[in-house]
């Protein structure tokens, strides 16, 4: 017997293909918006950590700045504190310059040489006087940069030749000036000790000899 299908077939198939392609559309469209969801929130997510990686090191740069200000407050304050500390020290071996001075003007003050007059200025002092010649001077120069554990780098600034005395007693003799540096007693060796007051007014006493 033969059968024969009268029913629209073609047409329910086409409903069919329609249906499953508008179900895959429908699964797609989900499944993408799904997707950017999950890229959204990931994307969201890795700014959210960066923006707080971001205020955390603008919180610490914050305070290792203020920790720099008190850093540079505190070397300010030790450097002055230094420099207090310094200028005690320089005043209280500067307080026997003098004494160091005479006693090492006696000592290096070679024959034929008549200191006039000294002045000091800071750690620099200018000596005036008379010597019987050049040699002299030379010689008083030599001692002052060479023998003195006190007086350093001697410069002779003027020498020229002058009269002193009247009559059968004047006398022909150089007129200098030296400028000598003194050492502190920080710059000398370690024993060195300062000589007594009357030791070196006695030797300026001795260092004023007439040529």
């Amino acid at each position: 017997m033969i059968k024969i299908n009268l029913l629209p077939h073609r047409e329910a198939s086409r409903k069919q293909r329609r249906s499953a392609f508008f179900a895959m559309l429908l699964l797609s469209a989900i499944i993408g918006l799904i997707v950017v969801l999950l890229v959204g929130a990931f994307f969201a997510n890795s700014i959210a950590n960066q923006n707080e990686r971001n205020r955390f090191i603008k919180a610490e740069n914050t305070r290792l700045d203020a920790e720099i200000q008190e850093v540079a407050s505190l070397k300010q304050e030790i450097a002055a504190l230094k420099a207090r500390q310094q200028a005690v020290e320089d005043l209280q071996s500067d307080r026997n310059q003098p004494v160091y001075l005479m006693d090492e003007l006696v000592k290096q003050t070679p024959e034929g040489i008549y200191l006039r007059s000294f002045k000091q200025e800071g750690q620099r002092v200018a000596l005036n006087g008379y010597a019987q010649s050049n040699e002299r001077v030379s010689e008083l120069l030599r001692n002052l940069s060479n023998n003195s554990a006190w007086l350093e780098r001697p410069d002779l600034i003027e020498i020229r030749v002058a009269n002193i005395g009247a009559g059968r007693d004047a006398k022909r003799v150089f007129e200098f000036t030296v400028n000598v540096g003194i050492k502190r007693p920080s710059d000398n060796e370690p024993g060195a000790t300062p000589k007594s007051a009357d030791g070196a007014a006695a030797g300026a006493a001795a260092a004023k000899k007439q040529p």
